[in-house]
């Protein structure tokens, strides 16, 4: 394998510093392309979870397949010049001048596809919607779209991830072995933006491609994963619903951050999942990968992989859950409250809650009797009783919520779960039932406007631009949209859903809604048969 590195020039002077694998041979080859802050210097170094953001795949592999494979730090980054823009307007032309430069060499075929996790997957969407010539293929693997919806403020809430991640990203960039600065710091302030720009405003829009996903006119093989719901799930399958060009939607089982990775650097995943898709538009194999069913999804629960003919599936059934007042008697919580499909009577009334609980060690989380963290314990909760079948669960997901609050504005932060079963010998003894994860959803109440024009009946989608204050006392309907799921209820377990104003770092990990002085106060979800409040969910029947 040859190994190249180089600068390239771009049209205002600025070299990215850029790194050329390819096979020892001079034969004209298709070309693999992958963008980030994360330097090139260390493709070598072993894949997640020991190191952070090798996230290129197995270069070698690809090499080893008669890949070219082009890794650039982009601008401000490594060894390339200039100031980083965090995929600004300036960072976006680089991707159209590198793919330019790529075409040009004299070992390319003239064909180019975006390859690589997380930023280099959000790369791909942007470069994609440029259209360079010699883009002739994405695969965004872990991508999202959307940069204020996805990440920086869910349902209008501050997430803490970016924070975190721009102040490691920058250290890495910054701090050379034995005091080496090889470069000047990283000056862009991505975190006073983040705090700076609160609303869905052009900062966010000029580094988000969902708004332009339409202009795409190359193929995309979007991958996501389940348990990266803080992150990239939403915008894998939101960029998957939103292009026009061919296309495929892959969704893995993958529960966490690690997971996920960890099969990214896997050899058996890119040869069955990416590498046909590569042959079939940069070398024009005729494999028929692109006849496959158009969306493969990895049934949670069930522990099993499925082709669909499209996304969301046509034939799920929505079925309310009403969150009721009696309790269920499975769990301890705030309320213990119970979700059915019966609707409520008139006189079940509301359910109040005040914040913040004296309980709280970490967040919204409590120490249990054990002196363990107890995540349900002072949260809201609503529980079926046990499922008398298996249910399976696919597709988005909406809470319909009446609330009300002494306060001009409020969060609901929501989780559904699988409870799983617990005999009665240690439920007499308080202890909690086991549960499983399943979905989070989150909504800033002053953010409740919604944009009718993308707007669906599973699917809210707010504008972010006018906050509106609550009146206290005044009961409003909120809907709050839960990211999609496929995930099969076992007979015997429970579903459930949690409610609070809060998370923590204790079950949300970076992806947290920090507490902060001015949440204080009480609110009160309503659910009666004038305001009955109710989760949706897309359940659907299998032979």
């Amino acid at each position: 394998m040859k190994t190249e590195q180089t600068m390239v020039t771009m049209r205002d002077g600025v070299r990215i510093s850029v790194c050329v694998y390819r096979p020892d041979d001079a034969e004209r080859i298709p070309a693999l392309f992958a963008a980030s802050p994360y330097q090139h210097e260390f493709d070598t170094v072993p894949a997640f979870p020991l190191f952070l953001w090798r996230e290129t795949g197995p270069i070698e592999w690809y090499v080893d397949h008669g890949y070219a494979y082009v890794h650039a730090d982009v601008r401000g980054s490594g060894g390339s010049e200039g100031e980083f823009g965090f995929m600004d307007a300036v960072e976006q032309q680089d991707y159209v001048q590198l793919i330019a430069w790529i075409v040009r060499q004299s070992w390319c075929n003239g064909k180019v596809g975006g390859i690589g996790q997380s930023y280099y997957a959000m790369a791909q969407w942007l470069m994609a919607t440029h259209n360079p010539p010699g883009l002739a293929c994405i695969a965004p693997y872990d991508g999202l779209v959307d940069q204020y919806r996805c990440s920086n403020y869910h349902g209008g809430i501050y997430c803490s991830y970016r924070t975190h991640w721009y102040g490691n990203l920058r250290a890495d960039n910054m701090h050379r072995p034995a005091g080496q600065h090889g470069r000047a710091p990283m000056r862009f302030d991505l975190v006073g933006a983040i705090a700076e720009h609160t609303l869905d405003d052009e900062f966010w829009r000029e580094r988000s491609p969902f708004w332009r996903l339409h202009e795409i006119r190359v193929p995309v093989l979007s991958i996501g994963h389940w348990g990266k719901m803080g992150l990239h799930l939403r915008g894998n399958i939101l960029g998957y619903e939103g292009v026009s060009a061919p296309k495929k939607l892959v969704v893995t089982g993958a529960k966490t951050v690690h997971e996920a990775h960890h099969q990214y650097d896997q050899i058996e995943f890119h040869e069955k999942e990416l590498l046909p898709f590569y042959d079939a538009h940069l070398k024009d194999i005729d494999n028929g990968f692109m006849e496959d069913a158009p969306v493969r999804l990895y049934v949670r629960g069930a522990n099993l992989w499925r082709e669909e003919p499209e996304w969301p599936l046509a034939r799920a059934t929505y079925v309310p859950l009403h969150l009721r007042k009696s309790p269920s008697g499975s769990v301890t919580s705030l309320n213990d409250g119970k979700l059915s499909i019966e609707p409520p009577a008139a006189g079940e009334g509301a359910t109040s809650y005040t914040y913040p609980d004296w309980e709280w060690v970490s967040g919204v989380v409590a120490n249990g009797p054990n002196g363990r963290p107890d995540p349900v314990r002072r949260v809201l909760t609503f529980t079926s009783a046990p499922l008398s079948v298996d249910i399976e669960v696919t597709g988005p997901i909406v809470l319909k919520l009446f609330a009300s609050s002494d306060q001009i504005d409020t969060r609901f932060i929501v989780k559904l779960a699988d409870q799983h079963p617990q005999d009665e010998a240690a439920r007499g003894k308080g202890e909690q039932p086991a549960f499983t994860n399943v979905s989070k959803g989150w909504l800033n109440a002053s953010h409740r406007e919604k944009d009718d024009e993308r707007t669906t009946d599973i699917r809210p989608f707010y504008t972010h631009t006018n906050p509106q204050p609550l009146t206290p006392g005044e009961i409003y309907e909120f809907d709050v949209e839960v990211l999609p799921v496929s995930y099969l209820f076992r007979k015997g377990h429970r579903i459930r859903l949690e409610i609070a104003n809060g998370d923590s770092p204790v079950t949300d990990a970076v992806f947290t809604h920090p507490y902060h002085p001015t949440l204080i106060g009480s609110d009160t979800i309503h659910h009666n048969a004038i305001y009955p409040s109710r989760i949706l969910l897309p359940v659907v029947a299998n032979e």
